[in-house]
């Protein structure tokens, strides 16, 4: 068997998680909520991927507060409201798949809040478009010419820690299986680790160990109140010169480790637009890799992976435990029955569904019938 369709267990306090597979999809913003509630979008969209074959399936990132989202459309899970439909249509969607064990990412997206969603182009809205104040480890914008952020005071810390935490908490009432704390790509956390970001001259900022300091204790809060799987994702490199890097990725990851993180979940950039990143198939399993060997933690490797044998590889060269999919799975749905025929594995699905496949990969659902006279 390959050890894309080989079990897996992920770790808690609360006692492991069996993972069906080794296909994650990974998180990715939809759009498409109204003041944070999710709609009927997500309802669509979550049945459909829960039905993909993958092993774990994580939602969008999700603002722990409303000046934490990205966009105005973006998910979010800071008050029952937002928890309510969450879970209304979490719920309708799961009664339509297989049992798929759930990932919320939970999020705060820092100086890059308030922007328009992408298809309107994605850049900073200012207030009399919609746009609301923002909020960074330092008064420095995104980009040139653009309002600086307001620099987070104790205060401010305090709240958006506390925001993550009941967050979290809302999370496991929703009975998510995972959560994952979003440390990358430019927002909050990963804010506060880069010196690009980060140009505080308090104990947050200036040398490692003060930058890495309050995302720590955002993660310790949170494993304080949650003892189900918990992980983060974190941008092992910020591809700038003298920036955020992969050797302070993995020495942060073992600090997680010792706090009882139970995952990282590697992906790079998103902090600056000076990044001069290196595009190509696997260009961040190595990040993966490094922060593997460094710390020990199980890792998902993501970033341009897009073949069955390209993800199986990955795994038998131990450069990664799990390989997440996130654009691949938009275009291909069903892309787990299809790395399954590939690579002789087998996935759940509906029994609506059964009878969809072609002659060749019918052994993909495993020993299943279908009647009629």
């Amino acid at each position: 068997m390959s050890l894309l369709f080989t079990p897996l267990t992920l770790p808690s306090p609360r006692g492991g998680l069996t993972l069906p597979n080794r296909i994650v999809i990974a998180p990715m913003c939809q759009y498409q909520s109204v003041n944070g509630e999710a709609t009927d979008w997500h309802l669509m969209h979550w049945a459909n991927l829960l039905n993909s074959g993958a092993g774990l399936f994580m939602i969008e990132a999700t603002g722990v507060l409303p000046e934490g989202r990205i966009t105005p459309a973006c998910l979010g899970l800071w008050d029952d409201r937002t928890e309510a439909a969450l879970a209304d249509k979490l719920a309708r969607a799961r009664k339509l798949a297989p049992q798929v064990p759930v990932c919320i990412q939970l999020a705060h997206a820092g100086r890059k809040a308030s922007s328009h969603i992408p298809w309107e182009g994605g850049q900073l809205m200012a207030k009399e478009e919609g746009g609301w104040e923002t909020f960074g480890p330092s008064a420095l914008p995104q980009l040139p010419g653009e309002a600086p952020p307001t620099e987070l005071d104790a205060a401010g810390m305090e709240r958006v820690k506390n925001a993550f935490v009941e967050a979290a908490q809302r999370a496991d009432r929703l009975g998510l299986e995972v959560i994952e704390i979003h440390s990358a790509h430019g927002y909050l956390l990963h804010e506060f680790l880069s010196p690009i970001a980060n140009q505080r001259k308090d104990a947050y900022g200036g040398n490692f160990e003060n930058r890495i300091r309050f995302p720590l204790e955002v993660f310790a809060a949170v494993r304080a109140v949650y003892d189900g799987v918990l992980g983060l994702r974190l941008s092992a490199s910020d591809w700038v010169e003298g920036a955020w890097d992969v050797q302070q990725s993995a020495e942060f990851a073992k600090r997680l480790k010792a706090l009882g993180c139970d995952f990282i979940h590697v992906s790079s950039g998103g902090v600056s637009p000076q990044q001069k990143i290196a595009l190509g198939p696997n260009y961040q399993v190595d990040f993966a890799r490094q922060i593997r060997e460094t710390s020990g933690l199980l890792t998902i490797a993501v970033g341009l992976i897009t073949d069955p044998h390209q993800a199986e590889a990955i795994l038998q060269s131990g450069e990664a435990d799990l390989v997440g999919l996130a654009r691949a799975f938009l275009y291909q749905p069903r892309w787990g029955w299809q790395a399954a025929a590939a690579l002789h594995g087998e996935v759940q699905a509906h029994p609506t569904y059964w009878r969809s496949l072609p002659r060749e990969a019918q052994a993909v659902f495993g020993k299943v019938a279908v009647g009629g006279r």
